[in-house]
């Protein structure tokens, strides 16, 4: 058997590798290919924003990614704090992928049955409406005031990157379904956010930025049909898609989950002939060796090398377009665009004493917060899916059962940034939580021009920071002890059939 400490050349030769090299590179190498690793980057990111955010150098953290980044071409200026950077630009990179997953998914996936696409949006439509009114219900019932109705829209909202996230600590031990029903809901509810944002907390939504990213959306799906594939052309025109959205009041992420449906999906040859013709190029390889010794040589002769490239044409358009943008993407977004996603947000200042969190924690704010994530946003999941379901119309997807909707009806309701970024447009940037809390506010959701901000209180913006903060938290518990214990008891069952059936 091959040396773990060996890696082959070009023609098949192992080229020793250093044992200290191997044993430094192999864990991280393994734990990449893993499915936990995202998710447990993504944790790690969010524990040490949540500690370096409360500790002594908080005012490093807020500062840092209030610090301005831009972007200039000859008289063209666009500046931004950094972590609307990381907001806005980075996460539609994320959503770009996302999109590339459903519409994959939907032409030769879990969602091609149109009964199951339409399942998760359903779900979505639960998950926004239950929990608003809970949220409502709850702060009537605390004579919150007008004040803190405002807030109705926070437990609306899913954080999609969160809630993926927590799914994949589990691994393969939810069947790839799961994650499929999770993201279209996520993403349906996302959607969905950014329409409460733009209709009922926007001060003005400018149309003719919106028709421009329409314009160049068209041009996208146009290149498309006409069966043009470079890259550079969709990145181009998805660039401009973005701008034309931030420039609208619009949230920018959706321009990339939109751009990603005009990736084109096809093949330019099909895998038969790119199997033929790869038979016959190594065919022509074969008769160029003249001998054994030559498998070995560090160089190739330039017949051999046209043979190379041959293949490697061969096997990029074999590939969609799709298919290569997302798997060169995903790591990328796994372990950098989400784990830098959370360090830029997860920073939330607790406040200083103790009786301080307990008068937080008693506020209707809070109170409705918590009500509506834990409570209304499961509650609305799983109660629309199932209902849907005995209509008949719509099953739930393969190898997916109520236990596994349970779970994932409790992972909806993370909500964390979207609802942060909710409560800060509804509220006002609040400055309660101390200095620290205050530019964090700031930096992260002063679009000025873009959102209109309430004059709110600091004390129901820091309660409804707060709120998020537990509510995410319990229901992403209580999502993830769910479908473990569902994945064990499955396990179970499936071994004593086995045994059953050798007996």
């Amino acid at each position: 058997m091959e040396n773990q400490s060996e890696v082959r050349t070009a023609f098949g030769a192992p080229k020793p590798l250093s044992p200290l090299i191997y044993r430094l590179l192999s864990p991280a190498q393994q734990f990449q290919k893993t499915e936990f690793a995202g998710g447990a980057v993504l944790l790690i990111a969010t524990i040490i924003a949540l500690v370096w955010s409360n500790s002594p150098w908080k005012s490093a953290y807020f500062h840092f990614w209030q610090s301005p980044l831009s972007l200039q071409l000859a008289t063209f200026q666009l500046s931004k704090p950094l972590l609307l950077w990381v907001n806005d630009a980075l996460m539609a990179v994320f959503f770009f992928v996302i999109g590339l997953e459903i519409k994959r998914e939907i032409l030769a996936g879990e969602l091609a049955n149109p009964r199951n696409a339409f399942l998760p949006v359903i779900a979505a439509f639960g998950g926004m409406i239950i929990p608003s009114g809970v949220y409502a219900a709850t702060v009537q019932l605390m004579d919150g005031g007008q004040d803190a109705l405002r807030g109705w829209g926070i437990p609306a909202a899913t954080d999609i990157a969160f809630s993926l996230g927590a799914l994949s600590l589990l691994g393969a031990r939810v069947p790839a379904s799961a994650k499929v029903f999770l993201t279209t809901f996520a993403i349906a509810d996302d959607i969905g956010a950014t329409l409460i944002i733009a209709l009922f907390y926007t001060g003005a939504v400018k149309v003719g930025a919106l028709l421009w990213a329409a314009l160049a959306l068209c041009i996208m799906f146009v290149g498309n049909r006409l069966g043009i594939r470079a890259t550079t052309y969709y990145a181009i025109l998805a660039c401009g898609v973005w701008f034309a959205f931030l420039k609208s009041g619009v949230h920018p992420t959706i321009a990339g989950f939109l751009a990603a449906f005009a990736i084109p999906s096809f093949r330019r040859i099909e895998p038969m002939k790119f199997l033929d013709d790869a038979r016959n190029v190594l065919d022509e390889f074969e008769k160029s060796i003249i001998s054994r010794e030559d498998r070995y040589q560090e160089r190739s002769s330039q017949a051999q090398q046209s043979h190379f490239a041959s293949v490697e044409r061969s096997a990029r358009i074999v590939q969609t377009p799709l298919q290569r943008l997302e798997a060169a993407l995903h790591p990328w977004v796994a372990f950098v665009v989400l784990p830098v996603f959370a360090l830029a947000n997860a920073g939330v200042t607790f406040p200083a004493t103790l009786d301080s969190i307990l008068v937080l924690m008693s506020h209707p704010v809070t109170l409705g917060v918590l009500a509506g994530l834990v409570i209304g946003k499961p509650l609305g999941i799983y109660g629309a899916t199932v209902l849907a379901a005995k209509t008949g119309w719509f099953q739930l997807p393969r190898q997916l059962d109520r236990t596994h909707l349970l779970g994932l009806s409790f992972l909806g309701g993370i909500g964390f940034t979207m609802s942060i970024f909710i409560a800060s447009v509804g509220f006002g940037s609040g400055h309660g939580g101390g200095q620290g809390a205050g530019h964090f506010e700031a930096a992260t959701f002063g679009r000025g021009q873009e959102y209109s901000h309430h004059a709110g209180s600091p004390v129901e913006s820091s309660a409804a920071k707060l709120g998020i903060l537990f509510g995410s938290i319990i229901v992403g518990g209580i999502g993830v002890g769910v479908l473990s214990r569902n994945s064990h008891r499955t396990a179970r069952r499936d071994a004593q059939r086995a045994t059953k059936s050798s007996d």
